[in-house]
């Protein structure tokens, strides 16, 4: 596999093992509801640091990560800081802000999404899914990137989305499009366990009731079929009106005499509007289901950058983001890729949209999804958390009300008939004309749109949800513990703890500080014997006792254990002639490590 070279990939190859651990701090304050880690999260600090906090609780666990980066255009002002102990890197950060005039800023940008790549494709479930948006700047450098951390053969898919659908006339090409590039850890089995999507508002255009018919919308679907096959499937059907009809020369039937009759005993059977056409069969709206995604994303059923910017402004939040995702895009990649109780993540939360998108998921299907938001910039409590605050109880605005009153496609049937529709859109403003400030009139992409337009105070109203606003705390540095300067909380240096020895995420449920024990994982159970007490850490009941080891193996008798503690009063010799399959983990100056693979 061919692999991207990029200046520093040697020194931050690896750089996201080397970030110290930070626990999160609550702020009750700024969130709702009740202090809750294993909840709906907004995270203010480093991404880097943020997605390490992250790893004791949600390693392996996240069923959706979805990433709406810097695009490095040279006009987003963003700047790379993560510590890492080179001296090209201390160099880079006197470079601050990136700018277009940066000759380095596309290897500053791979140096940057490296290791939180990296952490993200740890945190994702196997039968999870990672999304990106990105443009023309990094696309390719990004596809490289992910198809070296998750395997060429994790690429799942790269959609275009129509961000902009206006035209810019002073541009060579005027650009429409961003990415959204889609990757797995396990492909095939994601792509089983995948939503369908319902029908947009244009394919179901696609449908009529010209006749009336009480089982609602149909369109017509010939009965004739590409290529010819056997005689068997060239029978005459006879029309109301008694015409013949047989297939057009080089085609067949798409079923047999018993298919087709059967069809007709439905009653689904059609001839045209005289009654005298083509064989054709009647498929109903409500009968249509869903439909695969597919990598054309159009604005009208994806949203575009103008509704995003416009969603902002109903919060009151005037903050100008470069390229703003809409609440539908995000809901549109949640339907497609979460359960009714997935856990979502965006690192690069900006202004919130992930979280609405959750909350109105949830609200719409009864769900339990959680989010987990990550923002490092100072607004992380202002916007982001605010929005959602607003979200969930609710806000009043000042705005403009759109209300669609009139679709029609535009055909050449329709303009050879348009005194027609012109009547329909008179009749729409003489009797909805009072109730808009403007009747909007607009031909999008072959179709004709008639929309009202109020301009009024407004109250949202809430859809509820709750969530946990968190800082990051200090680093906990193991060598310091012992010396006071850093004691960090039972469950803090336990999730620690439990993940770097198991590599699986600690269930803070099955904690039993009490009985010094964290949890179990496949081959071991795990405990520590701690305190954030230094007087205690120093007695001599922080150690591993022969009575503390055959009290806990005689508890829990199914598979072995490992035990961390500053110190034991026991000799592994001693542990090993009773037959007590114990391993001893001291803390803090050799902490324990598992090899991975």
């Amino acid at each position: 596999m061919t692999e991207l070279s990029f200046k520093g990939k040697e020194f931050v190859y690896n750089h996201h093992l080397s970030v110290p651990f930070h626990p999160l701090v609550p702020h009750p304050e700024k969130g709702i509801g009740d202090v809750a880690l294993d909840g709906n999260l907004i995270i203010q600090g480093d991404n880097l640091k943020a997605l390490k906090a992250l790893m004791p609780m949600y390693a392996g666990k996240v069923d959706c990560i979805f990433i709406d980066p810097p695009y490095n255009t040279g006009n987003e002002g963003w700047g790379y800081n993560d510590n890492v102990n080179a001296p090209m890197i201390k160099e880079w950060l006197n470079g601050n802000p990136i700018g277009i005039d940066d000759s380095l800023r596309h290897d500053k940008w791979c140096a940057m999404m490296w290791p939180r790549l990296r952490l993200l494709h740890e945190l994702l479930a196997e039968d999870g899914s990672f999304w990106m948006t990105i443009d023309d700047n990094e696309v390719h450098r990004a596809r490289a990137i992910l198809d070296e951390i998750f395997g060429e053969a994790g690429f799942v898919a790269s959609a275009a989305w129509q961000a902009r659908y206006s035209v810019s006339s002073d541009a060579a090409v005027s650009n429409s499009h961003n990415y959204i590039l889609v990757y797995s850890k396990q492909p095939e089995t994601w792509a089983k366990l995948r939503n369908q999507l319902p029908k947009d508002a244009k394919q179901e255009g696609r449908y009529s009731n010209s006749d009336g018919d009480p089982n609602g919308p149909w369109r017509s679907i010939p009965w004739d079929a590409a290529e010819e096959r056997d005689e068997s499937l060239s029978y005459p059907i006879i029309t109301p009106k008694g015409t013949e009809k047989r297939p057009p020369k080089g085609r067949h039937w798409s079923g047999t005499i018993d298919n087709w009759e059967e069809k007709v005993s439905q009653g689904l059977a059609y001839f045209g509007q005289d009654e005298d056409g083509a064989p054709a069969y009647k498929k109903y709206l409500k009968d249509a289901g869903t439909v695969v995604p597919i990598t054309w994303w159009p604005h009208y059923n994806s949203g575009n950058t103008d509704e995003a910017s416009k969603e902002l402004t109903r919060f009151g939040l005037n903050v100008q983001f470069e390229t703003p995702k809409p609440v539908r895009l995000l809901k549109k990649i949640f339907s497609i890729a979460t359960k009714k109780s997935s856990i979502v993540l965006d690192s690069f939360a900006g202004s919130g949209t992930t979280g609405q998108a959750v909350l109105e998921l949830n609200k719409s299907d009864g769900g339990s999804r959680k989010f987990i938001l990550v923002e490092m910039e100072e607004y992380a409590n202002e916007l982001t958390a605010d929005r959602i605050r607003k979200v969930a109880n609710g806000y009043d605005f000042q705005g403009n009300i759109k209300k669609e009153l009139f679709r029609q496609k535009i055909s050449w049937t329709k303009i050879k008939n348009a005194s027609r529709i012109c009547d329909e859109v008179e009749k729409i403003e003489n009797l909805h004309g009072h109730e808009y400030d403007e009747i909007e009139k607009k031909v999008i992409e072959g179709e004709l749109v008639v929309n009202g337009k109020l301009s009024v105070p407004e109250s949202v109203e809430g859809i509820g949800g709750e969530f946990t606003y968190c800082t990051l705390g200090d680093a906990i540095e193991m060598d310091t513990i012992l010396t006071g300067e850093n004691l960090p909380a039972y469950d803090q240096l336990g999730g620690l703890l439990f993940h770097m020895a198991t590599n699986r995420p600690l269930n803070a449920g099955g904690i039993d500080q009490a009985a010094s024990y964290l949890g179990e994982s496949e081959d071991r159970h795990v405990w520590l014997i701690y305190k954030d007490d230094l007087d205690w850490l120093k007695s001599q009941e922080a150690a591993l006792t022969l009575s503390f080891a055959r009290k806990i193996v005689a508890e829990k008798t199914d598979k072995p254990h490992l035990v961390f503690a500053p110190a034991r009063f026991v000799s592994q010799k001693l542990l090993n002639e009773e037959n007590l399959q114990i391993e001893f983990a001291p803390l803090p100056f050799a902490l324990y490590r598992v090899e991975r693979d």
